[in-house]
């Protein structure tokens, strides 16, 4: 079996030494001080070490099943709820109005990955519920909010997102399911909707279903879309459950991974439903959701890999095989551990620097949304917005990839069931395909993002990436960091300019390197993180920091990042320098 520990030290590393959060003078901010968040992630690293990581490969195992109408989850799964639910922990960055703790997003977001990397697949109940809390709590009237907010900030309701239909996933402007108005101002929703996670299950008491569906007089297209509230289960006047509404499962779908969580084809059947937000303006309503969303899958991306990282660790520090060409590590054993060979440590730190410094961005870009929605800093916002796609794409991408490398370290156990790696192998891969599929995302990122405002979002990340580097000027210790930084930067900027000088004329030049742009940014969003970090870790150090190692450690680790990781970023140009005509020189027939 897996075991998990969460990575406390490192948090408190980012959070208070990287982006020293208590002295960022954002409201709420001020009470995060080292002893406060320490002790919400110990607490919460204990929930997830000695609750959810053991019922990981029980979920996996068992699945969900549909049982006369009724979706079971796996054995386990409700005690443990009810023990998320008890300690607060659903309502941790809520509204205090409607039960929240009023905590910043960041220690929602620390807190995710703690969970996240326990049991992705449980912690997803919560995380779909929290999505559609935000996007009630923004759009919702206020008889709305006071209906569902309470029940869902406590998680006695959880809450879904319904978009796909059988015939359409990305392009919702194809989709059918009507929504028909009534004389008391209600609408009677009917089609079908599939791939909803956490669609139905036996943990909570009512699940509330945020449905697009189309209005009379929309129009065609995404324009005529409008978001509904459709609840399982009717709510009365007083707060109570009424009569079960006409939506029913269809069946769980067979999945790849996250067996725990059950993924379900609905059947709406005249379901009543409320308007949530404007009439034919639901997209809008429903980015709220999908937005926060996608920031919570690239955290996701990461999460599983630090959970696989930790695993492989263990196992090429136990398991003995060949010797150390350098000379025998292990005399008194028959041979030396996995972890003295040269390719196995590149494995690990291929995945150690990129968990790192995942975690970096994704812990800042919480700060960025803390900082809109704290201090209405439009600029935060422009930014998050910017790096969204990134976050989401560039993290669930390799994300997969070092749970992958996670799984090579073990050799032929890697592929074995029981040794748990091929359940972190097959829950990521989903990261990289719901909320947007990655090639979305870098479409998104290159046909809207850039262009966003005048491009002043991307303008001004590069003016904050040269200025990181002109800051370390003179620094010898940080030559490897702003130097291979600046050259990053520099051919992501190139990367764009070719996009200006030949997108206009042919889309295609620009689409065609999508994907290319979307790892080159990431690459250069990661290489920002480190060379903060390193420049954290020095500071430490000269200050007389007792543990040394840990500092030594982090410098170490974001050296090989700058020296073998950032380094893709000069291919990734040149794919995308190569303009679209190798993309495009088959007529569909010839494939």
């Amino acid at each position: 079996m897996t075991t998990y520990t969460a990575p406390v030290k490192d948090m408190q590393f980012l959070l208070q030494e990287v982006l020293q959060v208590s002295e960022a003078g954002v409201p709420g901010y001020e009470d995060l001080d080292p002893a406060f968040t320490s002790a919400v992630l110990e607490e919460a690293g204990k929930l997830a070490s000695e609750v959810l990581a053991p019922l990981n490969a029980v979920g996996d195992h068992e699945g969900c099943v549909l049982e006369n109408g009724v979706v079971r989850t796996p054995t386990g799964f409700k005690a443990a709820f009810e023990k998320v639910k008890e300690g607060g922990w659903t309502a941790l960055d809520c509204d205090p109005e409607y039960g929240g703790q009023g905590l910043p997003y960041i220690m929602g977001t620390a807190v995710g990955e703690i969970l996240v990397s326990a049991n992705m697949a449980f912690n997803m109940y919560q995380g779909l519920t929290h999505g559609a809390y935000s996007a009630i709590h923004a759009h919702g009237t206020a008889e709305q909010k006071a209906t569902y907010l309470p029940k869902m900030v406590s998680c006695d309701w959880t809450g879904t997102m319904n978009l796909t239909e059988p015939h359409c996933g990305t392009d919702l402007g194809l989709l059918r399911t009507k929504a028909e108005p009534q004389a008391d101002g209600s609408y009677l929703i009917t089609g079908q909707k599939i791939f909803i996670s956490a669609g139905d299950h036996d943990m909570a008491e009512n699940v509330i279903h945020l449905v697009l569906a189309k209005a009379p007089g929309g129009g065609e297209g995404t324009k005529g879309i409008s978001l509904f509230i459709v609840p399982k289960f009717l709510v009365n006047e007083d707060g109570s459950l009424g009569a079960r509404n006409p939506v029913s499962v269809g069946k769980i779908e067979e999945k790849m991974g996250i067996h725990g969580n059950s993924t379900c084809v609905l059947n709406y059947d005249g379901a009543k439903g409320w308007l949530l937000g404007d009439l034919h303006k639901g997209m809008r309503a429903m980015f709220t959701m999908m937005n926060e969303a996608r920031l919570g899958v690239g955290l996701q991306g990461y999460a599983v890999a630090e959970a696989a990282y930790q695993n492989a660790v263990a196992y090429a520090k136990d398991r003995l095989q060949g010797r150390d060409v350098t000379g025998v590590k292990n005399p008194n054993g028959p041979a030396d551990p996995l972890i003295v060979h040269p390719d196995i440590r590149r494995n690990l730190m291929d995945q150690k620097s990129f968990v790192e410094g995942a975690r970096a961005l994704t812990f800042w870009g919480a700060t960025l949304i803390d900082r809109h929605h704290r201090q209405n800093d439009t600029a935060a916002d422009g930014l998050i917005g910017l790096l969204t796609p990134v976050i989401k794409g560039f993290q669930t991408d390799k994300g997969f990839e070092m749970a992958v490398q996670a799984q090579q370290v073990y050799g032929g156990h890697g592929y074995i069931e029981e040794w748990g790696m091929s359940q972190f192998v097959r829950d990521a891969r989903i990261a990289m395909i719901y909320e947007g599929a990655n090639g979305v995302q870098a479409l998104d990122l290159v046909g809207r993002k850039l262009a966003q405002d005048g491009g002043k979002h991307v303008m001004a990340f590069f003016e904050m990436v040269k200025a990181e580097c002109k800051a370390h000027d003179g620094d010898e210790r940080m030559k490897p960091f702003a130097e291979a930084l600046k050259v990053a930067s520099k051919q992501l900027q190139q990367a764009g300019m070719f996009f200006m000088q030949n997108g206009m004329k042919n889309p295609n030049a620009a689409l065609s390197g999508s994907y290319d742009f979307m790892h080159l940014m990431g690459h250069v969003c990661l290489g920002l993180m480190w060379t903060r970090m390193a420049k954290a870790a020095y500071t430490a150090l000269d200050a007389g920091a007792a543990d040394t190692a840990f500092y030594e450690t982090k410098i170490a680790t974001g050296r090989y990042y700058m020296a073998r990781q950032l380094p893709a970023c000069a291919m990734h140009l040149a794919r995308i320098e190569s303009g679209t005509d190798p993309v495009m020189a088959l007529p569909a027939e010839a494939f």
